[in-house]
């Protein structure tokens, strides 16, 4: 009896030690198959990066997790069947109803809370239905008070015209108005006194200044793309419809300006280059934003067959923004132009024949397999070499008309608008 007692013990001690190995055998077994399944996740110092539940953790307690030893059932899975978990689908931004724009400007002096009324009143008043509001103006400033480091550090929100944009945007709104914020680029004298490593440089390394004395920002600066794209999103998440670029491109009388300055352009890009990238980047960095996208260009840039020395070729403009804004004020052609003696007094004929040529060329563009911007043009509401009055206003919407291009923005750098030519 007491051999059999003996007997029976060592085979109980073998089975026992023989369970134990085996055990042991299957975590480690499954600990070598964690490494193969997550090899791509383990960082320099073989710590495992993040476990499927999206948490950072030490090996051993991501491996006694997925032991059978374990007694939750919901934890025991193997890697491989949580890589094959289908992703969810992105969801694609969603951007405002295009709408056919008829617009004014306004400038940080009409958006404030006394005067914005006021311009909201005209617009709805009008057959007008958009406001383009400067965001960042002509000066540098912000008319806003701004959350980029940037924009705080130097100080280019200081005195905005507006503490609350949200609240604006929101005003306009209400009243049914499609807003477009207006984004100057890279005319910037406010930045590039504050940061003038960013500033267009003189040949002896100077910081230059145009003919009135206004200093720029070297396009070709990528720390500025990554500032004016940070407003833009600002912009976006306060309301705006629409992203307007406005000096995007160099400084003009280009021949005189290149003689004294010197670039800083280490990759060897034509103007035309340079400006083309920025939209490009400005475009993958507004992609998950539900704004559009419209640049600003020189009246000329429709006919003009080289980018005139600024930048601006109408072929690499038009295929990336969403709307194209020619300058097509009367006033600024030379003698001549078009065979018109006097431009400034012809708003019609300047403004038909800069349409026609601008149609055809985004008809060619599309004949390539490309997409185009939808044009629509500046309307010169302000006198310059005489006075503008609503006939001369409705002239040049009346040859828009003609050439079937039903959207414009009327410009009057003061906001002394002829009303009567939108009734």
């Amino acid at each position: 009896m007491k051999l059999i007692k003996r007997t029976t013990f060592i085979i109980l001690f073998l089975l026992l030690v023989g369970c134990t190995t085996e055990q042991g055998a299957t975590l480690e077994e499954e600990q070598k198959q964690l490494e193969v399944h997550s090899g791509d996740q383990i960082d320099g110092i073989n710590h495992i990066g993040h476990s499927p539940t999206g948490t950072s953790e030490a090996p051993d307690n991501y491996v006694r997790k997925i032991s059978p030893i374990h007694d939750t059932t919901k934890d025991n899975f193997s890697l491989k069947h949580a890589e094959e978990k289908p992703k969810p689908p992105k969801t694609e931004v969603q951007k405002p109803e295009k709408v056919d724009v008829r617009g004014i400007y306004l400038n940080r002096t009409s958006i404030t809370e006394n005067n914005v009324q006021k311009y909201i009143d005209l617009i709805k008043d009008s057959n007008l239905n958009a406001a383009v509001i400067d965001i960042k103006d002509d000066h540098g400033k912000l008319t806003y008070d701004s959350n980029i480091t940037l924009a705080n550090k130097i100080g280019a929100d200081s005195n905005p015209a507006t503490k609350d944009l949200k609240s604006l945007i929101q005003q306009f709104k209400d009243a049914g108005i499609y807003t477009i914020a207006r984004i100057v680029v890279f005319k910037d004298p406010f930045l590039a006194k504050q940061k003038n490593e960013y500033a267009i440089k003189r040949k002896d390394g100077s910081v230059w200044q145009d003919a009135s004395g206004t200093k720029w920002i070297d396009p070709h600066k990528k720390e500025v793309w990554n500032y004016i794209t940070s407003i833009a999103k600002e912009a976006s998440d306060s309301g705006f419809d629409e992203i307007q670029y406005d000096y995007i491109r160099f400084p003009e009388r280009a021949k005189q300006v290149d003689k004294e300055v010197q670039y800083d352009n280490p990759k060897g890009l034509s103007k035309s280059e340079n400006i083309l990238s920025f939209l490009k980047y400005s475009k993958s960095q507004l992609k998950e934003y539900p704004v559009y996208v419209s640049a600003d260009v020189f009246g000329l840039v429709t006919t003009a067959s080289d980018d005139m020395g600024i930048g601006q070729i109408w072929e690499q403009i038009s295929p990336n923004v969403d709307y194209i804004s020619p300058m097509t004020y009367p006033s600024h052609y030379a003698p001549g132009t078009y065979g018109v003696t006097n431009p400034d007094r012809a708003p019609y004929e300047i403004m038909l024949q800069a349409m026609i040529d601008a149609k055809e060329r985004n008809a060619k563009i599309k004949k390539a397999g490309k997409d185009t911007a939808i044009i629509r043009p500046w309307v010169q509401d302000f006198d310059y070499k005489s006075n503008y009055t609503a006939d001369d206003v409705r002239k040049q919407i009346q040859a828009l008309d003609e050439q079937g291009i039903t959207q414009y923005l009327i410009w009057n750098a003061g906001n002394i608008y002829t009303v009567e030519a939108f009734k």
